[in-house]
């Protein structure tokens, strides 16, 4: 990332899981800043996919958690129907409990898969990733 990063600047990561001890680990992973190089986190729980839907259409989203295992709507059938209705959806990263489950996150064209029991270390880097990959899109677009 080219842009120098403000520490005024924050990035708004949106956390889906029925589950708050899920919702829980991601945000203690991500802490107020999953890496140097990227602003600062505001992590959005949601617990209901009428939230996420509600989270995504207001466009204030720039990075999104989701896990795939939630009830009653997982987070793979969100990601899937946030990629074909969201205009300029967010990245998203999907928290799966088996690697066999990799096709099906292949199949909701999220841009990221990790898997459960969440490593803090890889869950963080991958969030810095999805949270560059959008900065350079704002930069660009």
């Amino acid at each position: 990332m080219s842009a120098t990063v403000s520490t005024d600047d924050k990035m708004r990561v949106l956390v889906y899981s029925d589950d708050a001890s899920t919702r829980e680990k991601v945000r203690q992973a991500l802490g107020r800043r999953p890496a140097a190089d990227v602003p600062l986190v505001e992590i959005v729980e949601c617990a209901t996919h009428a939230k996420v839907v509600q989270h995504f259409d207001s466009g204030e989203i720039d990075v999104a958690v989701l896990d795939a295992e939630a009830r009653p709507a997982g987070g793979m059938g969100v990601a899937r129907q946030a990629k074909d209705e969201v205009y300029d959806c967010p990245p998203i990263c999907l928290l799966i409990a088996r690697r066999d489950d990799r096709w099906l996150a292949e199949w909701s064209r999220a841009e990221a898969v990790v898997p459960q029991p969440i490593d803090p270390v890889a869950l963080a880097g991958t969030v810095a990733d999805l949270m560059r990959r959008r900065l350079s899109t704002r930069l660009t677009a």
